[in-house]
């Protein structure tokens, strides 16, 4: 059975690859999200990476970018709402603020929570 921290990446990693395409090609006016050039950079490279890590199998690599990102997304939150680097590149919306807290809880939780290593039963 495949690991859930893989099964998710594999959905979501592919998902920022698009969504980094989507703000190249969306007119600014109708993204509910940032469409800026460096926000849409930031979600090919890790989208790359994540697929990467997704369809290698591994289960570390998944678990730790699922950990990772998902603090980063949190991150982008607070920083969006605190005016903190690299706000002013990224150009937030509140959309995008949702997004990252929702899509931050849902990988740390999934990195924290499952498919965690087994303790070794002393005998």
């Amino acid at each position: 059975m495949t690991p859930r921290n893989v099964l998710l990446l594999k959905v979501f990693a592919p998902i920022l690859i698009i969504v980094g395409v989507l703000g190249f090609v969306t007119p600014s006016e109708l993204a509910l999200t940032s469409g800026a050039a460096p926000y849409n950079v930031f979600h090919l490279i890790f989208g790359v990476i994540g697929v990467g890590c997704a369809f290698s199998g591994n289960l570390k690599a998944s678990r730790a970018f699922n950990l990772g990102f998902g603090l980063i997304d949190l991150y982008q939150a607070l920083a969006s709402v605190f005016s903190l680097w690299p706000k002013e590149h990224f150009a937030w919306k509140r959309a995008d603020d949702v997004l990252h807290v929702v899509i931050g809880l849902l990988l740390v939780g999934v990195a924290v929570a499952l498919d965690r290593p087994r303790a070794a039963v002393a005998s």
